[in-house]
């Protein structure tokens, strides 16, 4: 891990150029990935893709799951069908992602991705889930060739407006480019000024969009987390996790699960 961060350029430019040439190298492993479910947003995308792990893994999938930045050590950000990835098999990814690069210039969180890419390659699952590092258009986790299934939108605020633009409008546009042709997005809450941006994307790729508030709705009675859709409706426990917005999470996470069940064909 010290060895790659020392390959990190110095002035950081936004592009997908050095992370698309080092999986090339390692023969395109973001072609070859259990389904995915690309996550994106300001707020709330952690929470959000750990109770869709959790909902996933509850009804029996197996789940690769990418996230970060980690709590106590780095294998956190790696989970390998369920688990975190063993010490071994870490360093025996980023010795191979570190010899294929070659030592050209490639940022840690890009080098890192790849040997997660690859990783979930090499190991059968039913699904993985994404979590974008900043912003959506150029982040490592948007490499050409990656086609998810689902596309995950939480709430947007301003955040890396250096990188990303000053508006909400402007932020909403860069996280909106991983919505892919032929993907279902899910929006969760968002500001007004967020929603031309996202349907403008959804349109000119021809994406399915479902809207909370619209297409799904989810709120707290009672101390209970209500979920409802045309057809369905849930009474679940609330949330462990503390905050009122994690009941706005829940209801994307049980959005996100319903329609990949539907997608597997299940009621």
């Amino acid at each position: 891990l010290r060895r790659l961060a020392s390959l990190h350029p110095e002035h950081i430019e936004l592009s997908l150029s050095r992370v698309e040439r080092l999986l090339c190298k390692l023969h395109e492993p973001q072609r070859q990935l259990p389904p995915v479910v690309h996550t994106t947003g300001t707020n709330g995308k952690g929470s959000t893709i750990a109770m869709l792990r959790a909902g996933l893994e509850a009804d029996g999938s197996t789940v690769h799951c990418y996230t970060s930045p980690h709590l106590v050590r780095f294998h956190e950000r790696i989970v390998l069908g369920g688990g975190e990835i063993s010490e071994t098999k870490l360093a025996a990814l980023l010795a191979e992602v570190e010899e294929v690069n070659g030592g050209d210039e490639i940022t840690f969180f890009e080098a890192t991705t790849a040997a997660a890419m690859l990783a979930f390659a090499r190991e059968p699952a039913d699904y993985t889930l994404l979590e974008v590092g900043m912003g959506g258009r150029r982040d490592a986790t948007n490499a050409e060739g990656l086609t998810p299934a689902v596309c995950v939108l939480t709430p947007i605020s301003l955040d890396h407006t250096e990188f990303l633009g000053a508006s909400i409008a402007q932020i909403a546009e860069e996280k909106a480019a991983i919505i892919k042709p032929g993907a279902l997005a899910l929006v969760g809450p968002q500001p007004a000024e967020a929603m031309p941006p996202i349907e403008r994307r959804a349109r000119e790729v021809g994406a399915q969009l479902l809207v909370s508030g619209s297409d799904w709705h989810a709120y707290e009675v009672d101390g209970r987390l209500r979920y409802d859709e045309s057809g369905a409706s849930f009474d679940l426990p609330r949330p462990s996790l503390p905050g009122p917005h994690q009941i706005a999470n829940a209801g994307t996470a049980l959005a996100a699960l319903r329609a990949l069940r539907k997608r597997a064909g299940a009621p």
